[in-house]
């Protein structure tokens, strides 16, 4: 099960990502636009990446905790985790959906925390936003150097309040991707297998990292 690769910044935004939480929570202040949401919680990242404050060793874990709730404050997870599993999510128990949401949080935060920190100074362009009964897609483009990277944002609103529930990059949506997997292990297998699966992946991204 292979994640989506993406640029340091992108990917960043995209988790997830992410983690995560087990419920949403909105942002403080109501009535902002799609736009606002993305931009405010891309500013607030990077800000805490270029904080030369975090950026020493004893306090990396602290940050990258801090990022976590960043995020996680912007994305529904649960919206998510029900598009990923499509067909199979309404075959599941209302204790198995928690369980399953908690755990694809987690898994998305430790598949794309590394590329979160390895921000360097990437800058995002706003394009635009649609909106539709509820549900906005916001489009950026991320320039590093000479190179730039489509990245748009599906997001849906709740009392107010918008919430990003799927990333596309490069034409390439995070939901999709990981739907596609996510049905090919079940049928394969069993649901039970693939949450064995994604704890394992998460164990394994937590594991300390050999000193090189």
């Amino acid at each position: 099960m292979n994640a989506p690769t993406g640029v340091g910044l992108g990917a960043l935004v995209s988790v997830l990502l992410p983690v995560l939480l087990l419920g949403t929570v909105g942002i403080s202040a109501a009535g902002q636009t799609a736009t606002d949401t993305v931009r405010s919680t891309i500013e607030e990242v990077i800000d805490i990446l270029n904080d030369e404050a975090w950026k020493k060793p004893e306090r990396l874990a602290e940050r990258r905790a801090l990022l976590e709730r960043v995020i996680g404050r912007r994305f529904d997870y649960e919206e998510m985790a029900k598009r990923a599993l499509a067909a199979h999510w309404p075959k599941l128990t209302c204790a198995k959906r928690k369980e399953f949401v908690a755990l694809f949080a987690a898994f998305l935060s430790a598949t794309y925390a590394d590329k979160i920190e390895s921000y360097s100074g990437e800058t995002v362009e706003y394009l635009n936003e649609r909106v539709s009964d509820g549900y906005a897609e916001v489009r950026t483009k991320i320039v590093s150097g000479k190179a730039e990277y489509p990245l748009d944002y599906r997001l849906l609103n709740r009392a107010g309040k918008w919430y990003v529930y799927d990333v596309i990059a490069d034409g390439v949506s995070l939901v999709k991707n990981y739907r596609g997997q996510f049905d090919r292990t079940i049928r394969s297998s069993s649901f039970d297998d693939l949450v064995q699966t994604l704890r394992k992946k998460v164990e394994e991204a937590k594991a300390p990292k050999p000193a090189s």
